[in-house]
């Protein structure tokens, strides 16, 4: 067994467990005694609450205070947690979020029962690339030092960008990065898939105090427009889950008809053409002439 499983496993058995022996640990493990002494002294400078007893039923321990109380919590909150992370764990894989799922699955019980919930996302080939660029922009935001990049946006045009690192932003299926842009000296927010040769610098930076302020009363949404479609029966699943039902009314017995709201941009274009022929969108006039051209500019390619 590799150091560093030892020395989750031996986390994961002290939350289970009050109390410890060398002993037990060395035979558990199949190591000497002194190889314990010296997990546990790694374990302490790693700021793992770890205390140790002396005498005959001495042993080690992890503080009280870093535990969960069990007493607070029932089995079926606990599965609930699990199933959370689970998911999370899914979209960000970082070690911070891997410990926490095995310590609340250390205090579940082997007898409950597994979650009735699973949640799956897809495992995108892109998602292990971004992973170092995601743990480079945390590891700047907790130790507030700039970070520079190449940055390419929407239209192909490249920039060289020098950012204070705020906060890592996830929405839909993309990571975003909020900060500080001393380039545009003002706030910005980074697409993790447009930036390229990521640099965490040696120069730290103090927090703008009204920056978090104008952080949440910034809106980083395009600004959207109701409109009318006609879609067939096939696609009202998905109308549902994204608007709900009370956007949708019966049209006729072909079709019914939605009412949603949408960029008036590419972003919205992209996404009713992903529908095909089951959608026709009939106002406002002004939209389906929009649309209608971005159609006509994607069968110019083919023609």
């Amino acid at each position: 067994m590799e150091k560093v499983e030892r020395l989750l496993s031996i986390i994961m058995i002290l939350l289970k467990k009050k109390i410890v022996s060398t002993n037990e640990f060395a035979q558990l493990f199949n190591v000497s005694k002194r190889t314990i002494l010296r997990d546990m002294e790694t374990l302490s400078l790693s700021n793992i609450p770890i205390y140790s007893i002396h005498g005959v039923h001495g042993g080690y321990g992890i503080m009280d205070e870093y535990k969960v109380d069990k007493r607070l919590l029932s089995s079926s909150d606990l599965e609930n947690i699990l199933t959370a992370l689970g998911g999370l764990e899914q979209i960000l894989i970082s070690e911070e979020v891997e410990l926490t799922i095995k310590k609340i699955e250390a205090m579940v019980s082997p007898l409950v029962p597994k979650s009735s919930i699973q949640l799956s996302f897809y495992d995108w080939e892109g998602r292990s690339e971004i992973i170092q660029t995601l743990r480079t922009c945390q590891e700047s935001i907790l130790q507030r030092r700039l970070v520079s990049f190449d940055y390419i946006d929407k239209n192909g045009a490249a920039t060289n960008r020098i950012v204070e690192p705020y906060q890592l932003h996830f929405s839909e299926t993309s990571w975003y990065l909020k900060g500080f842009c001393l380039h545009r000296m003002s706030n910005r927010t980074f697409k993790l898939s447009r930036i390229d040769h990521l640099h965490m610098d040696e120069q730290t930076f103090s927090p703008r105090d009204d920056l978090l302020e104008q952080e949440r009363e910034a809106s980083y949404q395009p600004q959207l427009v109701a409109i009318q479609a006609l879609i067939s029966p096939g696609i009202k699943d998905q109308f549902i889950e994204r608007y709900g039902r009370k956007s949708i009314e019966n049209y006729s017995s072909e079709c019914l008809l939605a009412t949603i709201y949408v960029p008036q941009n590419s972003t919205g274009f992209q996404f009713l053409a992903s529908f095909g022929t089951n959608l026709k969108i009939v106002e406002p006039k002004t939209y389906v002439e929009d649309f209608r051209n971005y159609l006509n500019k994607m069968m110019d390619i083919y023609s």
